[in-house]
């Protein structure tokens, strides 16, 4: 199987997802600029109103392959995606750093969650609502928010797209998003049969080191 690390890394999501109960962490302050899409706010507000969610994914690289597997979110910040069983790989966020763990190779890998476009659904310090514009989403009903921050190009994009559910959480629905890293790769994620409120044990974000104990 093609498995290259530049595919099944998230620049994420996340969006991110998370995705997005992450993102329910990042505080929205009172901005002077000029006055924001109200769908900014809504959007916000809807991923604040995450405590925990389970959905499917399907995750596909700019040449078009794809893979699925199980995102599991639970706030303060922790993330989870497990890829389908012929993929060794695990992709976590404990809320301070995504860690990729390959199996196959033995292999662990850390980033701060600030560098990644997902650091807009999962750290907690960065505003979002103040690098977000509104775009024009393909699903009737929806909208995308796009969020990118001119004085950190190192993080990276993250375009979320939202449609108007009345049975999630403030109404708004996260369907999935697409993140750009600093490299130019372009990953997309889609989300399907969400689940909001479950219970979700803390131990959902641990995960089995493959290294030998002398190189960790």
């Amino acid at each position: 199987m093609n498995r290259p690390m530049k595919f099944l890394r998230i620049a994420i999501a996340c969006a991110a997802i998370a995705v997005p109960g992450a993102a329910s962490l990042i505080p929205v302050e009172a901005l002077a600029a000029p006055a924001r899409a109200p769908e900014i706010d809504q959007a916000v507000a809807a991923l604040r109103a995450i405590a925990t969610l389970r959905a499917d994914f399907v995750q596909t690289d700019r040449n078009g392959q794809t893979i699925s597997g199980v995102m599991t979110l639970k706030r303060p910040g922790r993330i989870r995606f497990q890829y389908q069983k012929d993929v060794p790989l695990l992709i976590v966020s404990d809320g301070r750093a995504l860690t990729v763990i390959d199996y196959e190779v033995a292999q662990v890998q850390r980033w701060p969650i600030r560098n990644s476009p997902l650091g807009a659904l999962l750290d907690p310090n960065r505003d979002v609502a103040a690098f977000a514009h509104l775009l024009p989403s393909a699903l009737a009903g929806g909208f995308s928010v796009e969020i990118r921050d001119p004085k950190h190009p190192e993080y990276g994009v993250i375009t979320m797209t939202f449609v108007h559910k009345a049975s999630a959480p403030g109404g708004l629905e996260l369907a999935g998003w697409v993140s750009l890293d600093s490299q130019n790769k372009r990953t997309a994620i889609r989300l399907s049969n969400q689940k909001y409120g479950i219970a979700v044990p803390d131990s959902t974000f641990q995960w089995r080191d493959p290294r030998p104990a002398v190189h960790r």
